[in-house]
């Protein structure tokens, strides 16, 4: 069963950090594109970061670039998201998923993705 657990999310002041994790079972990572995406109550799921797993292609959204790094461990089926300088505006529940359409970087439409696991939860509040 394709599965992926999220972890790593909690409650963390303006200004922390927070280092997400996303192992993925039931197949191995080596040669796909996975996604960390998030949602904040009563707003769209929204893409942040990519990365695919083959050669560590990054890719991220204008708002994650230089607080947030994205890194995998092939060995480990686990995908990170390092971040950074967090703010209240990136609280959210934060999912990864792997892109069904093709393994490349090329976009964040929710659609494309699939596999989510159940998220966790981040809140950046002082």
């Amino acid at each position: 069963q394709v599965q992926f657990v999220e972890s790593g999310g909690g409650l963390v002041q303006p200004g922390g950090s927070l280092r997400l994790s996303c192992v993925a079972s039931g197949f191995s990572l080596g040669y796909f594109a996975i996604g960390w995406f998030r949602q904040a109550p009563g707003k769209e799921r929204e893409g942040i970061s990519c990365i695919r797993t083959a050669d560590g292609t990054t890719s991220y959204v204008d708002s994650a670039k230089g607080r947030f790094t994205i890194s995998r461990d092939n060995a480990k089926n686990t995908v990170y998201l390092q971040m950074n300088s967090l703010e209240p505006e990136d609280t959210a529940v934060y999912y990864c998923g792997v892109r069904r359409i093709d393994n490349y970087c090329s976009g964040y439409v929710p659609y494309d993705y699939g596999y989510w696991g159940q998220g966790t939860q981040v809140t950046v509040s002082s």
